[in-house]
């Protein structure tokens, strides 16, 4: 076992259009633009959003193809944010004219979830962690058998 790795700081995107994913990301979701870095030649190589102080989103332009994967290719799925309240997070989606991918539902594991994507259909899935869902249940267990 590998010891001193405490988490996931970023995921990393491709996408078609730069202006309209940030203005997806950052004017629709409230994603905060921390930084840009260049290749020497000057031409845009990434823009770093916050999620919040530990996670992140780097948005790399210039991407090939007509939209992301089919979510049964090999590969990245999808990305989960946590929410305080799915019911609310909705409404607002709404508000901004971001329609659901599929419909607002309580997952096999305890917990709501709803899912949208971005302008190149990558897939994010807004889950609101119930107090009792399978998620902390496991992370209970672990900790209780790491104690023993």
């Amino acid at each position: 076992m590998i010891k001193g790795l405490t988490g996931i700081g970023h995921a990393a995107i491709r996408v078609k259009d730069i202006d309209v994913s940030l203005d997806f990301y950052c004017n629709k979701l409230g994603f905060q633009e921390m930084l840009r870095l260049h290749r020497d030649n000057g031409d845009l190589w990434l823009v770093y959003l916050r999620i919040n102080d530990l996670q992140y989103l780097e948005v790399f332009p210039y991407a090939v193809g007509d939209a992301a994967p089919p979510r049964e290719a090999i590969g990245l799925n999808h990305i989960c944010i946590t929410v305080d309240n799915v019911d609310e997070v909705v409404r607002q989606l709404a508000e901004q004219n971001i329609p659901l991918i599929q419909p607002l539902v309580s997952g096999a594991d305890g917990n709501r979830q709803a899912w949208i994507a971005d302008p190149d259909g990558n897939r994010y899935e807004l889950m609101q962690m119930n107090a009792d869902c399978m998620q902390y249940e496991a992370i209970k267990r672990l900790k209780e058998t790491n104690a023993a």
